[in-house]
């Protein structure tokens, strides 16, 4: 008869219990989101902000999104145009883009804000405070980014914002704003970096709303919206143009049960 070898048991032991701390492990970090991200903000109602295309007193006209814009958003229902007011003539541009679903190889509705997007379009970014402005839309609290995007002589006024779940976010999408900055910089200087990846790479403000959504226990991912609306700012008067955007804004986006449009989508589905 021979002996065991302790050696290989030992052995056997030791590999047996690192697969299983290795699975344990996998396992937790694979419940762990379903289980911290549960958060929710107790005093806000949970609904999606429907774009209306009729608004008393302005006329809508409907503008197609670039085809590689939609591959990029993978947005379950999208919402572009410019509304026209009948009296002044005062262009408002609107955008909405809407996620039912969770998919995590898609990228985020809230990754390319107009910071990233308008700026790599040609619009230089001009610094203006505040850079947020905290509004209440039919009851519900959120924050907006306020930006000034300027092209030849056209200054436009910018504000963007979203929902997760059906509710405000709990940080700000202000993660390209300081790379944007940095990367028209650059451009002016002749460097080719277009996308600005390696300054996002190293930028902590980019990182930021990983970190605060991890505090908050609000969860990143799940059925969200993001909406942007601008006007143009006419003879350098920026309140009236902060004013314009805060007038329309109730009256172009209505609130509509979350559960409800998200199961009547399913439906559609189905």
């Amino acid at each position: 008869m021979t002996e065991k070898n302790p050696t290989f048991s030992s052995r056997r032991r030791s590999a047996i219990l690192t697969s299983c701390l290795l699975a344990a492990v996998v396992g937790f970090l694979w419940l762990f989101p379903s289980i911290w991200y549960t958060a929710t903000d107790v005093q806000s109602r949970r609904v999606w902000l429907s774009p209306q295309t009729k608004v008393k007193g302005w006329s809508f006209g409907e503008e197609p999104v670039a085809e590689s814009a939609e591959r990029l958003l993978v947005a379950d229902s999208l919402f572009n145009g410019a509304f026209t007011n009948q009296t002044d003539r005062t262009v408002v541009r609107v955008f909405s883009a809407k996620r039912f679903t969770a998919n995590s190889r898609d990228i985020g509705l809230f990754v390319h804000t107009p910071d990233r997007c308008w700026t790599q379009g040609g619009w230089r970014l001009e610094p203006v405070e505040p850079s947020f402005v905290d509004l209440t839309v039919h009851g519900v609290p959120m924050r907006f980014e306020r930006r000034v995007f300027v092209a030849g002589g056209h200054r436009e006024l910018v504000y963007f914002g979203g929902l997760v779940g059906g509710q405000p976010l709990p940080y700000r999408l202000d993660h390209n704003y300081s790379v944007a900055l940095k990367y028209q910089v650059k451009r002016r200087e002749g460097v080719t970096d277009t996308a600005g990846a390696g300054q996002r790479a190293f930028d902590p403000l980019f990182w930021g709303r990983i970190w605060d959504s991890f505090v908050a226990r609000r969860a990143l991912m799940g059925p969200k919206q993001f909406v942007r609306l601008s006007v143009g700012i006419r003879e350098g008067d920026l309140a009236k143009a902060d004013k314009e955007l805060q007038d329309f804004l109730p009256l172009w986006l209505q609130p509509v049960d979350f559960e409800q449009e998200l199961e009547e989508w399913q439906q559609q589905q189905s």
